[in-house]
């Protein structure tokens, strides 16, 4: 008996590529972002941008922010259109909250937006905790990426 595959999703998932040049990811949260209906079928659609987009924890009330996000306008909402850069809500339990917002209170951490991807039929936004990388590491991370290229090349004309 030939077991079933799950169809493949044709729901776009939003990718940051320049955050994990620009930075050293630590550790990373998936959480969910509070979006209007028009927001929602915008994203949908693949008119979202969170290249420019920062998230602020803040402890004294327990809450994940992000700013900077840009969601397209969803034409056929006609009037009831949202603003495309808006500040939103993300939604993660507290104890995560708190523990995020302390160690982005360290010198030289930043909370930065990864992607974006639906689960369930929800938007879910994965955000990472942060540090910068300076120009020696982004350097040496194109070194082995041009080595491991090169490993494979050569590992496919010997399979040949």
């Amino acid at each position: 008996m030939a077991s079933k595959k799950k169809p493949k999703s044709t729901e776009p998932v939003i990718l940051n590529r320049k955050a994990r040049h620009q930075y050293h990811i630590l550790e990373t949260l998936e959480t969910g972002i509070m979006l209007h209906g028009s927001e929602v079928k915008s994203v949908r659609e693949g008119k979202a941008s969170i290249g420019e987009g920062y998230v602020r924890a803040d402890a004294a009330p327990a809450r994940l922010t992000i700013h900077g996000m840009h969601i397209g306008e969803y034409q056929p909402a006609g009037a009831n259109q949202h603003h495309p850069t808006r500040v939103r809500r993300l939604l993660a339990h507290k104890r995560e909250i708190l523990k995020l917002a302390q160690k982005s209170q360290e010198k030289g951490t930043t909370i930065v937006p990864l992607r974006i991807y639906f689960k369930n039929g929800y938007a879910k936004l994965e955000i990472g905790l942060a540090v910068g990388k300076t120009k020696g590491d982004k350097r040496e991370d194109l070194k082995k990426r041009e080595h491991q290229r090169d490993i494979d090349r050569a590992m496919t004309r010997k399979r040949l």
